[in-house]
This record gives C-alpha cells, structure tokens and sequence, in this order.
C-alpha cells in the first residue's frame, strides 16, 4: 500500500473513530434517563466504579499496567485535579440530563471551544486574533442574552463549559497515554465513589440491586458507555487534523440539543433561540479562522501512532 493510500486508509479510520465517540456523546441524553430513579450523584458514583473496573481491564490486555508505576509525582498531581473536574463535569451532566436541562447541557459543549481559547489566553499565554477575539466577544454577548431571557447565569451550561474546558487545559501538560490517565482518572476518584455507594446501601437508599438485574445490568453499562467513546476519541485524535477534530466536536451538543427539543419537549422561547443563534455565529467565526489558518500550515509527514493499536 502506498503511502498516500495508507494515509487515506488512517485518515478514514480516524473519521469513524471520531463519529463514533461524538455521536455516543450526542446520544447520552438518552441514556441515563433509563437509570432513574438513581439519583445524579449514585449515577456518578457507578460510572465511576464501573469505568475503573474497565479500564484496568483494558490495561491489562494492552501491557500498561507498568506504566503506573512509570509517572511522575507531577502527572500524580495533575491526574487527580483531571480527576476532580471530570468527575464535577459527569456531575453536572447527569443532573442536567435526568432534570430536564438537555439544552442547557448541550449549550456548554457549545460553548466549551471557546472557553479553551479563553484559558489558552489565560493559562499557557496564549495570543488571540481578530476572529478569536471577535468569537469571544459575540459568545459573551450570548451569555448575556440568555442569562436575561431566563432571569438567571446558565449554571448549567457554564459549568459544563468551564468544568471541562479546565479538564482538557489539565490534560494538555500531562504526559501519559490516554488510556493510562483515563484508568488513573477513575481510579483517584473510585474510592469516594464506593464510600458513597456504601452508605447509600447502609442508608436503605441505594437502587442496586434493590431494583432487579435489569437496573443492576444498566448501571453496570456505565463504564463502557465512559470508556469506549474516550477510547474512539482517543484513537480519532491520533489520525485526524485538530480543525477535522475540531468540526466533529460539535456533533454532539447539536444532537443533544436535538434530543432536549424534540424528545424532552424542553422550551425555546426567542430569547433562548437568539441566545443559541449568537453562539452558532460565534462557533462560526471561530471555525472559519480555524480552517483557514489550518490551509495555510505546512502539511505533516506522517500520521502519529495511534495509541489503541498498540
């Protein structure tokens, strides 16, 4: 096979890959309500203990399980502040998702790209251009549209923006294999989540297994649901350009947003569409800029090994 066609063949690879953890992401809302009448926090505390369990599993098979052994004190430090704002992050979407804050929800991962280059700016001394800045700009008006329209800041939607946008400026300087520091993420935060889990049960309030095998058996379905779209993610990321990764990200709040409208009947007077709309503009001028700075870079040379093959 040529070298051209071997990239086509990686780049298509990475195409599916990146769909298909996208598209899981998208589709979550309509998962978890099938755990009720779990509460946010019980739901958390299985996907936690659910996804551990996997991904020592997947370690295991894969040989890098050594690994752990291998980090440093510092990547230590930074896994468990990953830890600590994913696990906020899964807080916040579950309790959004099974309360009828769909859109709220999907408003965050819309939201999230720009809150990356707030932080880029902020944390790593990042300089922005005219488009990201004008993007910024129009992204905060629409904050302020739609904390007017609801009466309220969008907690919701900025949580979920701001939890795991820090998360991903987290990940940016740790120096782990990705599935390394997704089983480390989980493990850290696997011990509050059995206590928890404990006095829930000593406490007659836990749904598993009080509620039968079926409810037990879809708690369980918590750790793949995690794990395998990171895994997609993960392998996506190591074949396609960041502007391809960058486009397929909005999949799945557009999907969510999709669910909460359609499905949860949730409402969108005109002040939440303009809200929405401002933000589509901004996701534009972002993107436009992104795709054209992308044309102008140099081509790389080869594709980087992708780490679920090995």
């Amino acid at each position: 096979m040529t070298t051209t066609a071997t990239a086509t063949s990686n780049q298509n690879r990475g195409l599916l890959l990146g769909l298909g953890a996208y598209g899981s992401w998208g589709l979550f809302p309509a998962f978890f309500p099938l755990l009720k009448p779990a509460s946010a926090f019980e739901v958390l505390a299985h996907r936690i203990v659910w996804t551990v369990l996997l991904m020592f599993v997947v370690l295991a098979v894969c040989r890098r399980l050594g690994d752990l052994r291998r980090l440093s004190g510092g990547t230590w430090g930074l896994l468990v502040c990953a830890s600590a704002l994913i696990s906020l992050n899964w807080g916040i979407y579950i309790y959004a998702v099974n309360n009828g804050h769909v859109v709220d929800a999907a408003l965050g991962y819309f939201i999230n790209p720009l809150v990356s280059v707030a932080l880029g700016v902020a944390l790593f001394g990042e300089r922005l251009n005219r488009a990201q800045a004008a993007a910024l700009a129009i992204a905060m008006a629409a904050v302020v549209v739609l904390a007017v329209q609801a009466g309220e800041i969008p907690a919701i939607g900025l949580g979920v923006a701001v939890s795991f946008g820090v998360y991903g400026a987290v990940k940016k300087v740790v120096r782990a294999d990705p599935r390394v520091s997704v089983g480390v993420e989980a493990g850290v935060a696997a011990p509050f989540a059995l206590a928890y889990l404990a006095v829930l049960t000593v406490a007659g309030q836990a749904t598993v297994p009080a509620l039968g095998a079926g409810h037990t058996l879809l708690m369980m379905l918590c750790g793949p649901v995690t794990a395998l779209p990171l895994l997609m993610f993960a392998g996506a990321a190591q074949r396609l350009p960041l502007v391809t990764m960058g486009l397929l990200q909005y999949l799945t709040p557009a999907l969510q947003m999709a669910y909460g409208v359609v499905v949860g009947h949730e409402p969108m007077p005109v002040g939440r569409w303009a809200g929405f709309v401002l933000i589509w503009l901004a996701l534009a001028v972002f993107t436009a800029d992104a795709v054209l700075r992308a044309r102008r870079a140099p081509v790389p040379e080869a594709p980087q090994k992708d780490p679920i093959a090995t």
